[in-house]
């Protein structure tokens, strides 16, 4: 699997609006997905996420997973470094996603917004 990142801005059950980047193969290793494949949940993001906001409280949070290293002081804004092949993963929409990635907007009923980074690893042989 691709090690995917999710970006969702939506709100939370107290109407916050909150939105982060989810590492999306670690949340399915560390959590079950019934719930949110099956419509009975949805999918946020979390404090303990790649990245996490609350434009309410400003409460603001970044993690490494087991896919991603967390650049946030940086001038280009927040970046995501893969710790298998090293590369740069860029979130800016009005910047390249970087080497071996995309970025895919989606429509959504169910989230104000949905980007998925998509980065395919180049595995040395």
């Amino acid at each position: 699997m691709a090690p995917s990142i999710i970006f969702i801005r939506d709100r939370n059950a107290l109407g916050q609006e909150i939105s982060g980047y989810i590492d999306y193969s670690h949340r399915l290793k560390t959590e079950g997905f019934d719930p949110y494949f099956n419509g009975k949940k949805r999918l946020l993001p979390r404090p303990t996420d790649l990245s996490f906001y609350n434009w309410e409280t400003q409460v603001s949070t970044s993690n490494a997973s087991t896919n991603y290293q967390v650049i946030a002081e940086n001038s280009s804004g927040l970046l995501f470094k893969n710790k298998t092949d090293r590369k740069i993963l860029n979130v800016d929409p009005k910047a390249s996603p970087g080497d071996n990635s995309s970025r895919t907007p989606l429509q959504s009923d169910l989230y104000s917004q949905v980007i998925i980074y998509d980065h395919i690893t180049r595995r040395k042989t």
